[in-house]
């Protein structure tokens, strides 16, 4: 109960919520509790998107029938433009917005600040999909405005999948208050969870133990390396990423300025195949992730996070090297690992224990 205590905690600081939960699931059931715990019948729901997942609050919206618009860019790698939003606010009546912060399916960075921005104007509730950012971005849920953040622990937290988080502001609480009864959920209803997250003594449901011991352990390490030198990390490893992908004449789908430095999504050369080249990888050592959506067999991703080591990303940079040259598109052997080299330095490694 005292090590479900901390890891409750360490995530509300990490993300600078007034309220926090932290249980069994998966990043999905966030997005659905902050959904159901802020929209009714007839409300309007804005999502922005730039990925499938983004997508995905779409889908769970009109699951629960509720009147959704979407904003998404004329093309995939590209993000909407702030003053989009800004227009697509003005006529009111959008009960919540949500943005992804990082889409796993695209590799975009949201430009997230400028949109805080334009809804400090608005009086619709701020949702935030942190999955593919938290413990690798800042995500100042007070600073930006943000009501729900909502999050998952195998990206860059850095624990295995298991654990749905879900931080929130007091505007969100006094929501939740307002709803009542009136609320489509049991399991996700966070009137059910907060007295337990409040007092891990209490029950609701069976937490899952082992993680939640994993979970505690994680946020140590993160305490422990600094949350500024971590994010200096992450953008740094995404840096010497991004100049190993150059370096191999690869293309990213992001345009720039708009790269995450936690993942790479990456277009294929012309002539590669997508299976031949992620099961080359495999036999050099790296497991590379497969496009999703539209994008399946167009582009591969390569994560970049967490507790990710120097000699890790090095080791998979060479993987991808092999790969491409077994596939047909060869590459000067080592030019990918000595510019990602050259930008990892020696220092700024994550604690490991």
């Amino acid at each position: 109960m005292e090590i479900y205590r901390r890891a409750i905690a360490a995530f509300r600081g990490l993300v600078h919520a007034h309220e926090a939960i932290v249980i069994g699931g998966a990043g999905t059931l966030a997005m659905e509790m902050a959904l159901v715990n802020c929209l009714q019948p007839g409300d309007d729901l804005l999502v922005v998107t730039h990925g499938v997942f983004g997508d995905r609050f779409a889908q769970i919206g009109r699951r629960f029938r509720w009147n959704v618009r979407t904003l998404a860019p004329a093309q995939p790698g590209q993000a909407v433009d702030p003053d989009e939003l800004a227009r697509a606010l003005r006529g009111g009546g959008f009960r919540a917005v949500t943005v992804t912060h990082v889409d796993t399916s695209t590799g975009v960075r949201a430009p997230v600040e400028a949109y805080a921005d334009v809804l400090r104007a608005s009086d619709a509730y701020f949702i935030l999909d942190g999955v593919c950012a938290t413990a690798g971005l800042p995500e100042p849920m007070d600073a930006w405005g943000v009501d729900y953040l909502v999050t998952t622990s195998q990206k860059a937290i850095g624990v295995p999948p298991g654990f749905a988080l879900l931080g929130l502001s007091e505007r969100a609480l006094d929501r939740r208050a307002e709803m009542g009864e009136a609320i489509g959920a049991y399991y996700a209803d966070i009137a059910n969870w907060l007295p337990v997250m409040r007092d891990p003594s209490g029950y609701f449901a069976t937490p899952p133990t082992n993680m939640v011991v994993a979970l505690e352990r994680a946020f140590r390490l993160i305490e422990a390396e600094g949350l500024a030198e971590r994010f200096d990390r992450h953008e740094r490893q995404g840096r010497a990423m991004r100049a190993a992908w150059s370096a191999l004449g690869l293309e990213l789908l992001a345009v720039p300025g708009l790269e995450a430095p936690t993942l790479s999504v990456l277009r294929y050369p012309e002539g590669v195949d997508d299976a031949a080249f992620r099961a080359a990888a495999e036999r050099e050592g790296a497991f590379l992730a497969a496009g999703v959506g539209a994008l399946k067999g167009h582009v591969f991703r390569v994560g970049h996070m967490g507790n990710a080591t120097r000699g890790e990303l090095l080791t998979v940079v060479a993987a991808i090297e092999s790969a491409l040259t077994a596939c047909g598109h060869p590459v000067q052997a080592g030019s990918g690992v000595g510019a990602a080299a050259a930008l990892l330095g020696a220092a700024g490694e994550p604690v490991r224990r």
